[in-house]
């Protein structure tokens, strides 16, 4: 009964925090729309679509056992880098913002990357769970998962993807931490990824200038500063109630992109604090009912996948807010649920289908 309830509660709360995702890229984006394609509607339609599809997809997968990715992850996974390596493919992949990290299919985008970080985390859950005691042997243990890991993390940065690239790391780190990696290893592993990422920021001048912007955004304020300003004087002005649904002034052209990365700067700007209260509760309550799944799961793939699922999406979700919040540099990194994407929905909502089904077999 217990189970029934929190599989209940997970799921309102996705449907709800996803459509209030749906209705806020609507307010974010007609003006940008309008401008584009002359169509007001447009990326609403595209996001209505993928939230329809999306939820089909969750409950359908929430019916299908779990053990079968077991299974078939070395395939799933193979898939995955090669969609990673096609997308690299001129003619192939599409440029979008700089970045050749799509696959157009008319006015719709799958983004590869997305489904290779469920890929890759069902490939090590199956790895962790069929060797238990392993983290405590470098060579045997992690160094095949650290092998695979940065493989994939190399190929997204060819896109170059950092921000998806960061989050997919950083939860495989999470689930290595719980499988009882020896801190020893765990601390060496971070000084060498601190020294690995300065050597990438360096080699790349536009990530040094998101840095630079990021501890003076001033410094360059029409230029690599302007969206972390335009995102503090969206934020600002929201008080306690906001100024209202649809009354956004940040969203005529002075914060880029809004219904994307910056989505929570108008949702901010228009619902204000209790907007804000209302959004932190409803990720509050996914992520518990995701982690309470994982906790009580007895099997290990289970436990491993359904905490993989979840860390990768509190990681994601903190990261964008850092962003929009001016506390990191901007990543480019969505936020879960809300921001617009359809790969990322799909993806997101597929994964939660996958941890309810976890949780119909915990026992």
């Amino acid at each position: 009964m217990k189970n029934k309830k929190v599989e209940l509660t997970l799921f309102i709360s996705v449907i709800l925090i996803s459509l209030f995702g749906v209705i806020m890229i609507y307010s974010s984006s007609y003006i940008w729309a309008e401008y584009k394609y002359n169509d007001p509607y447009k990326y609403l339609k595209n996001q209505l679509l993928f939230f329809l599809v999306g939820t089909v997809l969750m409950i359908t997968v929430s019916k299908i056992n779990y053990k079968k990715y077991f299974k078939y992850s070395n395939k799933i996974l193979l898939i995955c880098i090669t969609l990673l390596i096609l997308v690299l493919i001129p003619g192939i992949g599409t440029v979008r913002n700089g970045s050749r990290s799509w696959f157009g299919i008319g006015s719709f985008g799958i983004q590869p990357s997305e489904f290779a970080k469920l890929g890759l985390i069902i490939f090590i859950s199956k790895y962790l769970s069929n060797n238990p005691n392993s983290m405590k042997n470098f060579k045997k243990g992690v160094l095949p998962i650290l092998i695979i890991t940065m493989f994939i993390f190399g190929i997204i940065l060819l896109q170059p993807d950092f921000g998806t690239g960061t989050v997919l790391v950083m939860t495989i780190i999470g689930m290595l931490f719980i499988a009882g990696l020896d801190m020893k290893i765990f601390i060496k592993f971070g000084i060498v990824g601190v020294i690995g990422i300065v050597c990438l920021i360096l080699i790349a001048p536009y990530r040094l200038k998101r840095i630079l912007s990021f501890l003076d955004p001033w410094s360059d304020p029409l230029g690599s500063g302007f969206q972390i300003i335009q995102s503090l004087y969206s934020i600002g002005p929201g008080g306690l109630f906001g100024l209202g649904f649809g009354n956004s002034i940040q969203k005529h052209f002075y914060l880029p992109e809004p219904q994307t990365d910056f989505i929570f700067s108008i949702i901010s700007e228009e619902f204000g604090f209790m907007g804000i209260l209302i959004i932190s509760s409803l990720f509050i309550i996914i992520f518990y009912s995701c982690l309470k799944i994982s906790i009580k799961c007895n099997d290990l793939f289970g436990k491993y996948l359904s905490f993989g699922i979840t860390f990768g999406l509190i990681f994601q979700s903190i990261l964008n807010l850092s962003v929009v919040v001016g506390l990191v540099p901007v990543t480019g990194v969505t936020l879960p649920f809300l921001s617009y994407g359809g790969s990322s929905l799909l993806i997101i909502m597929i994964s939660i289908g996958i941890i309810l089904n976890i949780s119909r077999y915990e026992e």
